[in-house]
């Protein structure tokens, strides 16, 4: 250490001035806000209670004294409303089947992965059963199949090859899968898709 870095630190000990680690930020819990229990600032609400019951509109002090008589908390549900809508309910469990919903929600609105078997009116009966397990192997993890067959030159003019070909696959997979778009010549290609699921 220089002597410049020896007197720097010995002059930071002396005026007691101490580096410290700089603290991480909090993360607060994501999720839905609401206003509940006394947090509810208006006159007056429009009430259902626990067992569904609509109240009409009553105080918000009338509403407070039914949730806490039933042990219960008072939840502002729709804020916008005129006046306020508020339910009686047990907030903490409210909550979780709030967040619950939301998961499942974004479940859904996942995009399916859809993968790709390319094929021609040629592909002969090996390659064709290596296509098929490939394809059980991707339906069973939940994604789409989608088989392709392209036609080059001349072998247009024999588009009934090429639906042979998706027609047997459709019916080999018939066992755990579902055709979702039937065989359809768009071009220079004849396509197959089929869906996880076997059909009922």
């Amino acid at each position: 250490m220089s002597e410049f870095a020896e007197n720097g630190a010995s002059y930071k000990k002396k005026r007691g001035i101490i580096k410290r680690a700089k603290r991480k930020p909090v993360s607060k819990p994501t999720g839905p806000e609401y206003r509940i229990n006394n947090q509810i600032r208006v006159r007056e609400v429009r009430l259902i209670d626990h067992t569904g019951t609509n109240h009409g509109v009553v105080t918000v002090e009338a509403a407070r004294d039914i949730a806490r008589n039933a042990n219960l908390d008072l939840v502002e549900v729709a804020p916008n409303a005129d006046p306020p809508v508020c339910r009686i309910l047990d907030y903490g469990k409210f909550v979780y089947e709030q967040t619950k919903k939301e998961r499942e929600a974004r479940k859904r609105q996942q995009k399916v992965e859809i993968k790709t078997i390319r094929l021609t009116p040629r592909t002969d009966d090996f390659h064709l059963d290596i296509g098929i397990k490939n394809a059980r192997k991707w339906l069973e993890e939940g994604k789409k199949v989608k088989f392709m067959v392209r036609f080059k030159a001349r072998e247009i003019s024999y588009p009934e090859l090429g639906q042979q070909a998706l027609e047997k696959i459709a019916e080999e997979l018939s066992d755990m899968a579902t055709v979702e778009q039937q065989p359809v010549l768009e071009g220079w290609r004849m396509t197959l898709l089929m869906s996880p699921g076997k059909e009922k």
